[in-house]
């Protein structure tokens, strides 16, 4: 099960029924999201382990969450991921329980990545509407030092790795 802790500009949005905070079931944790208001909308989620940043499209806003895993693999492809590790993260997102945001630090990093995003979005010029930038933005956000994780890997795709190397040798 998938935990979505959304902002409250996004629930605004997709008007879902919201639960009492509580963990996911997936190796990359909690998933916090808010929407960014580009032509056309995208979503941009950060794993709340890792710091992981995922961009993709909003629309349809209704079904974002149902087409998160599949954007998630491609940005796990991405990052040199073993397929076994994606479809097991992609399996246990088979339900989606929606929540408020409750951890300030990582709500915090989504509007840092936020800013860095618009950076990217003019170096890639996402207003094509090329679904291929989107994956670019979040590789290049993924590189992005972040002070919650300076104690140990410093970057999510650094963070991402020692989450998969812990997950392959048990």
């Amino acid at each position: 099960m998938l935990r979505l802790h959304c902002t409250k500009k996004l629930l605004d949005r997709i008007k879902p029924e919201i639960v009492a905070p509580g963990q996911s079931d997936t190796a990359l944790g909690n998933w916090y999201a808010t929407v960014l208001f580009w032509k056309p909308q995208v979503a941009l989620l950060v794993s709340e382990r890792t710091l992981l940043p995922v961009l993709m499209p909003l629309a349809p806003a209704a079904s974002f969450a149902r087409r998160f895993p599949a954007q998630l693999a491609l940005v796990l492809k991405e990052h040199g991921v073993s397929s076994e590790f994606i479809a097991q993260e992609v399996w246990r997102m088979d339900q989606v329980r929606y929540a408020k945001t409750a951890n300030r630090s990582v709500v915090g990093i989504l509007n840092e990545f936020v800013k860095q995003a618009e950076f990217w979005l003019a170096a890639y010029a996402y207003e094509k509407g090329d679904d291929d930038d989107l994956l670019a933005i979040s590789a290049k956000l993924a590189e992005t030092p972040c002070s919650p994780l300076y104690k140990g890997p410093v970057s999510p795709d650094k963070a991402l790795h020692e989450i998969v190397k812990a997950g392959t040798q048990t």
